[in-house]
């Protein structure tokens, strides 16, 4: 059976910083392309982040810069590091991870930037 599941969302002041994580169970993560989202209320998921199982990664505009995801392949885990967070990030974040033939998605970790 497939889990992902995220961590390390919270309330975080603007200017701060969170690391979420996104733990894969019965899948391997690194073969397969991983992407984060998110979906602030009355608006839709948005992709934030994504690394390919080349390490290629590609960002929202609102993030580059801010944003960085990589993996760690012995933990089968990968990583959203998000650095001068402003309030207009806040929003549940979701992993989701394709395969050839399918794709999952975790619970989701919210995520509240305000003062």
């Amino acid at each position: 059976q497939v889990q992902l599941v995220e961590s390390g969302g919270g309330l975080v002041q603007p200017g701060g910083s969170l690391r979420l994580s996104c733990a894969g169970s019965g899948i391997v993560l690194s073969i397969n392309t991983v992407g984060w989202y998110r979906q602030a209320p009355g608006k839709q998921r948005e992709l934030v982040a994504a690394i390919t199982r080349g390490d290629s990664t590609n960002y929202a505009d609102s993030v580059k810069g801010r944003f960085t995801i990589s993996r760690d392949n012995a933990k089968n885990t990968v990583y959203l590091q998000m650095n001068s967070l402003k309030p207009e990030d806040t929003a549940v974040y979701y992993c989701k991870t394709v395969t050839f033939t399918s794709y999952y998605w975790g619970q989701g970790t919210q995520v509240t930037v305000s003062s």
